[in-house]
């Protein structure tokens, strides 16, 4: 069979492609920054500290889980080369996400816990397991879907999940019916969006198609999910690693580099359908020696044109950084020139990193992935403790330093050969 492309028909493709998932994630973004702007404003401060808590930990286990859908988009992509569909190992990856988050959310029903993170109120428990389960599914939806190339579908299920938070959330304020508990439903109630698309995933999906077996797609999934936990402790996690491990130090400086990050960081939780889009374009020019040559080329190129996007960026953030900051979350938002640049540096480098990692995940090389994120929050950390100075230097410097190492890790895993081709199965 075939898998040859007409050059003007895959350019084509490729730009169609681009724009609608350029589209949809700019859409997605916009209606991440209303929503969350919107609950800071609906609650008062008190109470919108433990629904920062909530959101921080369902939107977590949702970065935990998104390599489900690369995982799903590289064995959807591999079975379409072959022209066939995705089989039993789908359904078997999407089993082991679902109960990792279940088993997470379940701790948080532990009384001691469940006072510290949400002051007692155990339905916030409830809902990140309702949410965490609702995301497996939804991310295996997503890359049944990307990896057989159904972008229109795939890009409407990108803003179906803000688009029914903000709706619900619309619903809420226009009732007067908001409070924590029902503003974290909305919040939730995004990760259902995957129902609306349920039957046309289903059609992707051939379960008579026997492969691997759970062995196998357990230790790949456990990899890979440590791997993406360890990707959010660096994004989304990020206060609470400084927190942690480098208390204290002016609270008004640090809630000002925070305002910051959460505001720089909030795009990067949306790299997910962009990994995914980047899997099955792996997996297709890795069948080839000169594919493989191309993509070596390609992930070269890009790496050193994003060192040179992220020192551009840490200029302009120095020169207008605190001013953009001050603009956008108020003037008692303090922050040093030098601290947002060292932000925009880690936050661009942490683009092609990501997409790096997404290349290890359709060669199924998982343990490289695991090894990468393990350099980059190990160092973090690590600087975090034994560097000197106060708190907000050693975050900066640890968030500017880590991701530029993990770079150089990644690159060096992918630009040499891949062990074995990837090989559409018969």
């Amino acid at each position: 069979m075939s898998t040859e492309v007409e050059p003007g028909t895959a350019a084509a493709g490729g730009r169609t492609t681009a724009g609608s998932l350029g589209g949809s994630l700019i859409v997605s973004i916009g209606l991440g920054y209303v929503l969350t702007v919107a609950c800071q404003r609906l609650l008062p401060p008190h109470e919108y500290v433990v629904f920062l808590t909530y959101w921080g930990l369902v939107m977590g286990l949702g970065s935990a889980l998104s390599p489900l859908e690369q995982e799903l988009s590289r064995q959807s992509a591999v079975a379409a080369l072959g022209g066939g569909k995705a089989g039993l190992p789908a359904l078997r990856a999407v089993a082991v996400g679902v109960v990792v988050a279940a088993a997470f959310s379940l701790t948080l029903l532990i009384p001691p816990l469940n006072e510290r993170l949400f002051r007692g109120e155990w339905s916030l428990a409830v809902i990140v397991l309702a949410g965490g389960v609702a995301f497996a599914c939804q991310f295996g939806t997503r890359g049944l879907l990307i990896g057989q190339h159904k972008v229109k579908a795939f890009s409407l299920l990108v803003v179906a999940e803000p688009a029914i938070r903000a709706l619900i959330l619309g619903v809420l304020f226009v009732s007067v019916a908001y409070n924590i508990v029902s503003l974290a439903i909305a919040v939730a109630a995004g990760s259902f969006a995957w129902l609306l698309f349920a039957r046309p995933a289903r059609q992707l999906l051939d379960v008579h198609v026997e492969g691997d077996g759970w062995g196998v797609t357990v230790r790949r999934m456990g990899m890979l999910l440590v791997g993406a936990a360890l990707t959010a402790a660096v994004i989304t996690g990020y206060p609470a690693l400084v927190g942690l491990l480098a208390p204290g130090g002016d609270r008004d400086r640090v809630g000002s580099l925070f305002a910051a990050l959460v505001i720089a960081r909030l795009p990067l939780t949306l790299i997910g359908p962009v990994q995914s889009l980047a899997v099955p374009f792996v997996v297709r020019l890795s069948v080839t020696e000169e594919g493989r040559h191309r993509l070596r080329r390609v992930l070269a190129l890009g790496a050193a044109a994003s060192l040179g996007l992220a020192a551009l960026g840490a200029l302009v953030g120095m020169w207008l950084g605190p001013w953009a900051v001050r603009t956008v979350s108020g003037p008692e938002y303090d922050i040093d020139g030098w601290s947002v640049a060292g932000l925009v540096w880690s936050s661009v480098l942490l683009v092609p990193m990501q997409l790096l990692t997404a290349v290890l995940i359709a060669r199924t090389q998982a343990k490289l992935v695991l090894v990468t994120w393990a350099v980059v929050t190990g160092t973090a950390s690590l600087m975090l403790v034994l560097l000197p100075g106060e708190p907000v230097f050693r975050a900066v410097v640890a968030l500017a330093a880590a991701p530029t190492l993990g770079l150089a890790v990644v690159l060096a895993f992918v630009l040499r050969r891949a062990p074995q081709p990837v090989e559409p199965r018969e």
